[in-house]
């Protein structure tokens, strides 16, 4: 960390690829430095009174991308406060912007094979459905996920912090990113 981050203390963000563990490491990690937790895509479904799921089948993804900028807009204004990202947020250049000016950043970094481990039950994540929403056979599901980690991996990596998320427990995950922010944060 050579960039002074203490100007944008305020807020946390915390990026990654899905599975990579924002929405569980974010509650624990905002409890741990005494902030509060915000998870976006659970704002936009209360906001949008429906699953992320939904929305992605019902108004699409660029529906979804706008709603995800409103809430964010929202969410930079309030202080001590952890969020966890969506794992496409930062691929629209109006959500980096408004993180840059307004937090940390924190990529929560996993292995791809770790990341197919982790998502190849799930069936709460729409871009890695078919047409249909219905879960992908291992070999697409393995191809789509590849070519989103590949798009967004270069994004991911602009965080102010990198942290390898898939190498130690949960605990020591959390611990080694409190032990990062307290200069940060006094």
């Amino acid at each position: 960390m050579t960039t002074d981050l203490r100007p944008r203390k305020g807020r946390i963000f915390l990026t990654g690829f899905m599975g990579c563990g924002k929405s569980t490491i974010g509650p624990i990690l905002a409890n741990s430095i005494g902030y509060q937790f915000a998870d976006l895509d659970r704002l936009i479904e209360q906001r949008n009174n429906r699953s992320v799921k939904r929305i992605f089948q019902e108004e699409g993804e660029t529906f979804f991308r706008r709603e995800e900028l409103a809430v964010l807009e929202d969410l930079a204004l309030h202080e001590k406060m952890v969020v966890a990202l969506g794992g496409g947020t930062l691929a629209e250049p109006a959500a980096m912007a408004s993180i840059a000016r307004s937090g940390i950043l924190i990529y929560l970094k996993v292995p791809p094979d770790e990341l197919l481990k982790r998502l190849q039950h799930k069936t709460d994540r729409p871009l890695l459905m078919d047409e249909h929403g219905d879960r992908l056979p291992e070999a697409a599901l393995r191809e789509r996920m590849m070519a989103l980690f590949k798009r967004r991996e270069p994004l991911y990596e602009q965080a102010d912090i990198i942290v390898f998320a898939d190498e130690q427990r949960l605990g020591l995950t959390v611990d080694h990113l409190v032990r990062m922010l307290i200069p940060v944060l006094k």
